[in-house]
């Protein structure tokens, strides 16, 4: 078993898998409207999401959402759903309640599920499709991108025309960078264990709200879902990569029965790559806001005088208005001024933005340690994706190193403007002198990121609610406090 990996006992760990990096939402969709449509009768579909838009389109002249899962059902493959029962209006109660209707509707079973932590989500995103009798062409996929707006751009970072809310300055049509990794082989079967366990908890799915018990039954949502069938075995091995899925689930009221503790085995697959890192962490991540998380990569750094680290992140948050923008600001200066203490000039932030000059929103959730570990996921590093709300994420290993080196290096190429087999992409001895001499060079998209250090006043009322809001600690009370999970 490779070092990088969690015991055994931590994660179950397989190999045999190929995994391919679906990076942009045009090429997942693109992806996933081929697996889908290639189903028949017998075969099954499993989901999981955060939002789901049953009008999102999948492809300039392709399929909606809906239409890709009431198709699938008419041809008699069994479609199952995991959908958060969000909060109602802005968020995304309303569009999941519309998606999930659909698909009971045309005869597959689509369940709204609140069963998380108080505030917090269920935010994995998870795909599967189990072939009859054709267990070679069994895949799953893991990773940051819903099935909803403002998923399905491109390289060229042109925006999808359907878009979701986000701060005037993305645009009309947000450009929108974001992955996900399509898995064959055994590890398939251990995406699914995460839908299967969701799905078997006997608690019920309108526990706690007396107005969603009555929502969910306007909507025909059953209290407690019909069991899944009888399992398949795992597909047969499909290449050599090794995987381990990943999960995070928060200690709660009333328990999860697979994780009556909760669960953080990726908030400690990341610190244990981080403590081997000698070289290069590369991270891509929507929310790093965390101190405590950051402290894990501080050590590092400090450890390793020949460490770097860089990281991608959105220009502005999402939500950057008077009241929503200061705790994200807040929190990301904890991160950067723990990392810049640590490793001064040896860590640097930067964003991305189009050649027409847009900012681009970094939705992914990608990390590459040393060009040997890679992650793929729905979770962020701050402590609510660490600790509070359900993630899920896929760690890989090659034992050649291509996949994490070749994912790094076409990565790099894009924000950087290079030729995807320039030689400077293959340095890891001073990585950031590239980045740095890149900064608003012809064909490049990235820039500095320095996040804002708030006034004192701003700060008085932006921290409690970075901490009880933003981030909050789903660990039992023995952690809270440290920076063990």
């Amino acid at each position: 078993m490779s070092e990088w990996f969690l015991p055994e006992s931590e994660r179950p760990w397989t190999s045999g898998n190929l995994v391919v990096p679906r990076v942009h939402g045009v090429d997942y969709f693109a992806r996933l409207v081929e697996a889908v449509s290639a189903t028949g009768a017998g075969d099954r579909i499993f989901f999981t999401d955060w939002r789901g838009d049953a009008d999102e389109r999948l492809a300039e002249d392709g399929p909606t959402v809906a239409e890709l899962l009431r198709a699938a059902a008419a041809r008699d493959v069994e479609v199952r759903s995991l959908m958060w029962r969000s909060h109602p209006g802005r968020l995304n109660g309303e569009e999941n309640e519309h998606l999930g209707r659909i698909i009971n509707e045309c005869g597959g079973e689509a369940l709204l599920d609140e069963r998380v932590r108080r505030g917090g989500s269920h935010h994995q995103k998870l795909f599967v499709v189990r072939r009859q009798g054709r267990p070679e062409e069994d895949v799953a996929f893991v990773g940051g991108i819903d099935l909803c707006y403002s998923r399905r751009d491109d390289a060229a970072h042109g925006g999808d025309p359907q878009a979701a809310p986000l701060d005037d300055r993305y645009g009309d049509a947000p450009p929108w960078h974001d992955a996900m990794a399509e898995i064959r082989g055994p590890a398939v079967a251990h995406v699914l264990d995460t839908f299967a366990e969701r799905w078997d908890d006997p608690t019920p799915l309108d526990h706690r709200n007396p107005y969603r018990a009555v929502a969910h039954r306007i909507a025909r949502m059953p209290r407690h879902p019909e069991p899944l069938p009888e399992r398949w075995d795992p597909p047969p091995e499909a290449g050599r990569h090794q995987v381990q899925i990943l999960r995070t689930y928060p200690r709660k009221r009333p328990a999860y029965p697979f994780a009556p503790e909760g669960e953080r085995s990726i908030a400690r697959a990341y610190s244990r790559a981080f403590s081997r890192a000698r070289r290069l962490v590369y991270i891509e991540d929507q929310y790093f806001w965390s101190d405590v998380v950051a402290t894990t990569l501080a050590d590092a750094l400090r450890r390793e005088p020949g460490l770097h680290v860089i990281a991608v992140v959105p220009r502005f948050p999402e939500d950057d208005t008077r009241w929503g923008g200061p705790p994200m600001k807040y929190g990301q200066r904890l991160a950067w001024d723990r990392l810049r203490e640590a490793g001064g000039d040896r860590f640097e932030m930067f964003d991305l933005h189009t050649p027409q000059g847009t900012p681009v929103y970094v939705h992914a959730k990608v990390c590459i340690v040393d060009d040997q570990w890679m992650t793929i996921g729905s979770d962020n590093l701050n402590l609510r994706s660490w600790t509070h709300d359900s993630e899920l994420t896929c760690a890989v290993v090659d034992p050649d190193d291509e996949l994490p080196r070749g994912l790094r290096t076409s990565l790099w190429a894009e924000h950087l403007g290079l030729a995807d087999d320039d030689p400077r992409l293959a340095d890891l001895d001073d990585p950031l002198s590239l980045w740095r001499e890149r900064v608003d060079a012809p064909g490049s998209r990235i820039g500095l990121h320095r996040p804002p250090r708030l006034s004192r006043r701003t700060t008085l009322w932006a921290r409690p609610t970075y901490r009880r809001l933003y981030d909050p600690d789903g660990r039992p009370r023995g952690l809270r406090g440290t920076s063990d999970f």
